[in-house]
């Protein structure tokens, strides 16, 4: 019989929010759509403390939804769901199209909820955003869905340093969810302090670089060559502690980041929600070993959407 999970994690206040949320997030994204497991993984992240669990309306068209809904609905009032809007598929299914409209926004919710089996998302997310789209509109649905209580806050994701700056100027948004790792450090050059100031927070994703940073072998990453990988990934190995993992410490050296609340960890399996665990229950890095990872490669800059 599998031991149970002893871990369990702190919290931080998202922001202007009242949510208070565990400092690893569910990414739900990694769940197969016919995963036999999906409730007992669930139920472990909850039994250990997790309580925010991040989805899209897009993911797998809508089944990851569904099963995130199916096993979440006994346990509601405990968690926090998070998803995102802002894609459509193209009418002869060939792929996505963006749409930020309210008229899209507004119906898109309807359709989570029902998947969801819920009657409030307590965080939605705008899921992208250009600097050419109409923010006054999709701000003013966010805003109404938040008026009329089928949401509780709103938040972007967004990588785009022109786009976050806007939204921060014009909106109520409480997050940002953006990638940082030690492979991607381009959110600090202006975005980390901004949000700061103005007490939105940050939902890290990406944080083990889809596995670079977590035993994968080596490849081009961004805008890096596959030696400077290795050189990143063999730095987070030399300050991992015997008794630790490597994905872990990547996600640790996030999490010591002041303008991150949470890393959203892409969890399929047990195995991976222990791994990902253990980097609340590490001692945080020290100067020298912070400074060691940062210094594995040369750090990285948005170059469009500046």
């Amino acid at each position: 019989m599998q031991q149970p999970l002893t871990i369990t994690i702190p919290y931080h206040q998202l922001g202007k929010s009242q949510l208070k949320i565990s400092r690893i997030g569910f990414g739900c994204m990694s769940l197969q759509p016919d995963q036999a497991n999906i409730q007992r993984v669930i139920d472990a992240a909850i039994d250990t403390g997790i309580n925010y669990f991040d989805t899209a309306d897009i993911y797998d068209n809508g089944v990851n939804e569904i099963n995130i809904g199916r096993a979440l609905k006994q346990k509601r009032k405990q968690v926090v769901i998070a998803t995102k809007v802002g894609n459509e598929w193209k009418e002869d299914g060939s792929g996505l199209k963006w749409n930020p409209t309210k008229k899209h926004i507004i119906g898109a919710v309807e359709k989570s909820l029902s998947r969801l089996q819920t009657d409030y998302i307590d965080l939605y997310q705008l899921h992208g955003g250009t600097i050419e789209d109409n923010m006054e509109e999709t701000i003013g649905a966010f805003e109404l869905l938040q008026q009329q209580g089928k949401i509780r806050y709103y938040g972007i994701s967004s990588i785009r340093p022109n786009v976050i700056r806007e939204y921060v100027k014009r909106s109520n948004i409480v997050s940002v969810m953006m990638q940082y790792s030690v492979l991607d450090r381009r959110p600090e050059e202006y975005c980390f302090e901004l949000l700061r100031q103005h007490n939105i927070g940050v939902l890290a994703r990406g944080s083990i670089a889809g596995g670079l940073l977590a035993g994968k072998p080596a490849k081009p990453y961004l805008n890096y060559v596959e030696p400077a990988v290795a050189a990143a990934a063999k730095a987070v190995e030399s300050v991992t502690a015997a008794n630790s993992n490597v994905a872990a410490t990547a996600i640790r050296f996030v999490l010591q980041h002041p303008a991150v609340i949470a890393a959203v960890v892409g969890i399929k399996t047990i195995a991976q929600l222990k791994d990902a665990l253990q980097a609340t229950t590490l001692q945080q890095l020290s100067e020298y070993n912070n400074q060691l990872l940062k210094d594995s490669i040369t750090i990285n800059y948005y170059q469009q959407h500046r």
